[in-house]
Protein backbone atom coordinates (compact mmCIF):
# COMPACT_ATOMS: atom_id res chain seq x y z
CA UNK A 1 0.00 0.00 0.00
CA UNK A 2 1.27 3.34 -0.93
CA UNK A 3 2.24 6.11 1.53
CA UNK A 4 -0.60 8.54 0.75
CA UNK A 5 -3.54 5.37 0.69
CA UNK A 6 -1.96 4.70 3.92
CA UNK A 7 -2.42 8.00 5.78
CA UNK A 8 -5.79 8.49 3.91
CA UNK A 9 -6.68 5.51 5.96
CA UNK A 10 -5.41 6.41 8.96
CA UNK A 11 -7.83 9.83 8.31
CA UNK A 12 -10.80 8.24 7.78
CA UNK A 13 -10.42 5.49 10.42
CA UNK A 14 -9.89 8.33 12.85
CA UNK A 15 -12.34 11.15 11.81
CA UNK A 16 -15.20 8.38 10.97
CA UNK A 17 -15.05 6.99 14.26
CA UNK A 18 -17.68 8.63 15.78
CA UNK A 19 -20.41 7.38 12.79
CA UNK A 20 -19.55 4.13 14.21
CA UNK A 21 -20.51 4.74 18.15
CA UNK A 22 -22.38 2.84 19.68
CA UNK A 23 -25.16 3.09 21.87
CA UNK A 24 -23.42 2.63 25.03
CA UNK A 25 -26.59 3.23 27.11
CA UNK A 26 -28.25 -0.03 26.21
CA UNK A 27 -24.92 -2.03 26.94
CA UNK A 28 -24.39 -3.53 30.68
CA UNK A 29 -21.59 -2.52 32.20
CA UNK A 30 -18.83 -4.70 31.63
CA UNK A 31 -19.35 -4.53 28.03
CA UNK A 32 -18.69 -0.86 28.17
CA UNK A 33 -15.67 -1.55 30.23
CA UNK A 34 -14.41 -3.79 26.94
CA UNK A 35 -15.37 -0.82 24.80
CA UNK A 36 -13.56 1.62 26.67
CA UNK A 37 -10.66 -0.52 26.58
CA UNK A 38 -10.79 -0.84 22.62
CA UNK A 39 -11.08 2.84 22.42
CA UNK A 40 -7.83 2.73 24.11
CA UNK A 41 -5.88 0.40 21.95
CA UNK A 42 -7.45 2.05 18.78
CA UNK A 43 -6.01 5.61 20.22
CA UNK A 44 -2.76 3.99 20.73
CA UNK A 45 -2.40 1.96 17.77
CA UNK A 46 -3.18 5.02 15.83
CA UNK A 47 -0.72 7.30 17.53
CA UNK A 48 1.82 4.37 16.40
CA UNK A 49 0.72 4.39 12.91
CA UNK A 50 1.03 8.39 13.30
CA UNK A 51 4.99 8.02 14.81
CA UNK A 52 5.83 6.00 12.33
CA UNK A 53 4.01 8.06 9.01
CA UNK A 54 6.30 10.88 11.09
CA UNK A 55 9.57 8.97 10.46
CA UNK A 56 8.81 8.30 6.80
CA UNK A 57 8.00 11.41 5.92
CA UNK A 58 8.95 14.40 7.30
CA UNK A 59 5.81 16.75 7.59
CA UNK A 60 5.56 18.25 10.75
CA UNK A 61 2.41 20.44 10.62
CA UNK A 62 0.57 17.36 8.75
CA UNK A 63 2.02 14.90 11.64
CA UNK A 64 0.65 17.45 14.52
CA UNK A 65 -2.70 17.45 12.59
CA UNK A 66 -3.51 14.15 12.55
CA UNK A 67 -2.27 13.45 16.65
CA UNK A 68 -4.50 16.51 17.60
CA UNK A 69 -7.75 14.79 15.55
CA UNK A 70 -6.92 11.10 16.81
CA UNK A 71 -6.53 12.62 20.42
CA UNK A 72 -9.47 14.73 20.21
CA UNK A 73 -11.64 12.28 18.58
CA UNK A 74 -10.66 10.06 21.08
CA UNK A 75 -11.19 11.76 23.75
CA UNK A 76 -14.76 12.81 23.18
CA UNK A 77 -15.21 8.57 22.78
CA UNK A 78 -13.74 8.27 26.17
CA UNK A 79 -15.81 11.43 27.79
CA UNK A 80 -18.96 10.03 26.65
CA UNK A 81 -18.54 5.97 27.51
CA UNK A 82 -16.90 7.13 31.01
CA UNK A 83 -19.83 9.45 31.45
CA UNK A 84 -22.66 6.02 30.65
CA UNK A 85 -20.26 3.92 32.45
CA UNK A 86 -20.30 6.04 35.65
CA UNK A 87 -23.78 6.67 35.76
CA UNK A 88 -24.03 3.10 35.20
CA UNK A 89 -22.56 1.86 38.17
CA UNK A 90 -23.84 4.76 40.24
CA UNK A 91 -27.39 3.37 39.47
CA UNK A 92 -26.44 -0.54 39.42
CA UNK A 93 -24.26 -0.50 42.39
CA UNK A 94 -24.19 2.30 44.68
CA UNK A 95 -27.96 2.92 44.74
CA UNK A 96 -28.87 -0.64 45.25
CA UNK A 97 -27.15 -0.49 48.87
Amino acid sequence: MKEPDELEKLIDDISFRKAESKNYKDMKIEQISQELQNVMKFEQESLRKIEKFGKIKQDEELITYLKMICRNTIEREITQIQEIYLQKIDKEYLNSK
